[in-house]
């Protein structure tokens, strides 16, 4: 699947090929401009692609009126009506959602305390992105996407979205996708992942298994020219007479003859995105050097 905005315009994706797993709690990471909004919005309905195809619980995304039902978005920005009261908020929920579940929207709203009377434009943007969140929830999706419904949170606020968000995943069933530049937000609630950058997806899959095939290893300059076969180096740091290096390996650690030590989430996502980096550069090198001729 690919998705270009305008005639000439560089793909904002490009050949992405992606199953997600349904009942997970799925992390989408990547740096700004890298593609995941427009994933998102792909996934949502919003557009469509230019080439390929996309499938959303069985169905084009948005394909009709009970498809819209079953899934649950909170866009960046957590939108509300701000001249309406979260009261209002509710009732139009329920008019606009036959599956809309009043309980648990007004069970949830008394339990992050906000006031059924107040308007939104009045709540702050911790209250506003719970309110968002329970609309989304009380349509009892069968899946939520969450598009960095928690970047510009305080800290303490961004704690109770992400307890909320997993407590509504447990309590409905349902799958979730998030999109986070925050990888502390990821590591704290999602159990599979997502790397996508430059436009492509650069890994994926469940987080654990994904820890467990990579691996920091230590040597001197120059070892990694000479690893065995099977090992994949993703990115390479050089500090004096030493380098790390982040490998995606079949082998157990301890089978390298160099020092290893397991990676952590945030090793392995930086070592996609550098490398990712730093074919984008090469690619960009040649096509000037290509104009040049």
């Amino acid at each position: 699947m690919t998705k270009k905005y305008g005639r000439r315009g560089k793909p904002a994706l490009s050949d992405v090929n992606l199953t997600i797993p349904s009942g997970r709690v799925i992390g989408l990471v990547g740096p700004n401009g890298a593609g995941k909004s427009t994933l998102l919005h792909l996934a949502c309905g919003l557009i469509e692609p230019t080439s390929g195809s996309l499938t959303v619980l069985g169905s084009r995304p948005a394909a009709n009126a009970s498809h819209l039902a079953r899934v649950g978005f909170v866009a960046q920005n957590t939108p509300v009506y701000g001249a309406f009261t979260v009261a209002e908020h509710l009732k139009l929920g329920a008019k606009m959602n036959p599956a809309w579940d009043p309980p648990l929207a007004e069970r949830r709203i008394g339990q992050v305390g906000l006031n059924p009377a107040q308007k939104a434009g009045q709540l702050s943007g911790g209250q506003r992105a719970q309110l968002a969140l329970t609309i989304a929830a009380a349509k009892r999706p069968e899946l939520l996407i969450f598009d960095e419904p928690a970047a510009a949170l305080d800290p303490l606020a961004r704690k109770g979205f992400l307890q909320n968000l997993t407590e509504f995943v447990l309590e409905l069933g349902a799958s979730a996708v998030l999109s986070s530049h925050l990888l502390g937000d990821i590591e704290q609630v999602c159990d599979y992942l997502i790397v996508l950058c430059d436009s492509r997806v650069q890994v994926a899959g469940d987080t654990r298994d994904l820890l467990a095939r990579h691996a920091r290893l230590v040597a001197p300059r120059g070892e990694f020219d000479r690893l065995p076969a099977g090992i994949e180096v993703i990115s390479v740091e050089h500090s004096g007479a030493h380098s790390s290096a982040v490998v995606r390996t079949d082998s157990e650690p301890e089978a390298l003859h160099c020092q290893a030590e397991p990676v952590t989430l945030e090793e392995l996502v930086l070592g996609y995105m550098t490398r990712a980096a730093a074919v984008s550069v090469a690619r960009t090198e040649a096509a000037v050097r290509g104009a040049q001729r």
